[in-house]
């Protein structure tokens, strides 16, 4: 679970195993709350919905804030243009230069991104995040700590549940050089990628679970069809995607017409792994950011 690489990164042990938290008692309970997080933070905002609906919008959110944060105006190797976002982009498959063209200028359109030209070269363009896009960031991140909070209450991470602006910043920064550790660690989660190649495909996903769990009967069937209302996609999409969920042993099709899933315990292991991984990444990268918190 590249834990070389991490603690050649954070510069010390790491203080949390990926076992440890794959294994723990409560990661149920806490994969519960950061599916209530996770929905809760699209919940009622049909515009952020339709913006992150195609693929790969939810790496240009996370990349932008990262390279944003990471920039030295006295380095022009650090400068934030599209091209230093097409490199970050790359290293998690997204390689089309005309696909990030695309989310790009439809970020720009929505006021999430905006240009202007570098004061010490006029030629080239930069891109900046607007506070629409940082708060959005900083909200999907401390939702991405809370299972942390909750199975490792002994360890700080009140700055970033508390959307804490400044530390938010630094912690994006520190992000950078563990991308390409991110990248990897991804690659081995090939039915989370399932969901990440289809539109919606994550919202979609954690919807069904959180039906799943919430359901008095956790053998139950889950009705998903309504995904496709509740996200404003077609229902033949989301059909499609549970078909290919079904192949990869994920679900279980049923009910009349097809219309409901059956979550089938791979679905629930391979979520598990998932969400453990990105704790154990998570908090790597906050050791660094709380030391550097800690000097300021």
């Amino acid at each position: 679970m590249e834990q070389d690489e991490l603690e050649r990164l954070v510069g010390a042990p790491l203080r949390l195993g990926f076992d440890e938290i794959l294994n723990h008692p409560r990661l149920p309970e806490a994969r519960h709350a950061y599916l209530g997080s996770f929905l809760d933070l699209y919940q009622g905002d049909p515009f952020m919905v339709r913006l992150l609906l195609q693929a790969g919008r939810f790496f240009v959110f996370h990349c932008v804030a990262v390279l944003e944060a990471a920039q030295d105006p006295s380095r022009r190797e650090t400068w934030f243009t599209v091209a230093a976002l097409k490199r970050q982009l790359a290293i998690f498959g997204y390689a089309s230069d005309r696909q990030v063209d695309h989310l790009v200028a439809r970020l720009q359109e929505v006021g999430f991104l905006e240009q202007r030209r570098a004061a010490d070269d006029g030629r080239v363009r930069l891109l900046a995040s607007t506070p629409k896009l940082r708060d959005h960031h900083a909200e999907w991140l401390a939702t991405h700590s809370i299972p942390l909070a909750m199975l490792f209450p002994l360890h700080d991470y009140g700055p970033v549940l508390s959307r804490n602006r400044e530390f938010h910043a630094l912690h994006c920064s520190t992000s950078l050089p563990f991308n390409a550790v991110a990248a990897r660690l991804m690659m081995t989660l090939p039915d989370t990628l399932l969901f990440f190649t289809h539109a919606a495909g994550p919202l979609i996903q954690n919807a069904v679970l959180r039906a799943a769990m919430d359901s008095a009967d956790p053998n139950a069937a889950i009705p998903y069809v309504e995904a496709a209302d509740r996200f404003g996609v077609s229902r033949t999409h989301v059909r499609n995607l549970m078909k290919d969920a079904e192949s990869a042993g994920l679900v279980r099709i049923t009910g009349k017409g097809g219309h409901s899933i059956l979550i089938l315990p791979r679905f629930w292991s391979s979520y598990d792994r998932g969400l453990a991984l990105g704790m154990y990444l998570h908090d790597a990268v906050h050791i660094v950011a709380m030391q550097r918190w800690s000097k300021n």
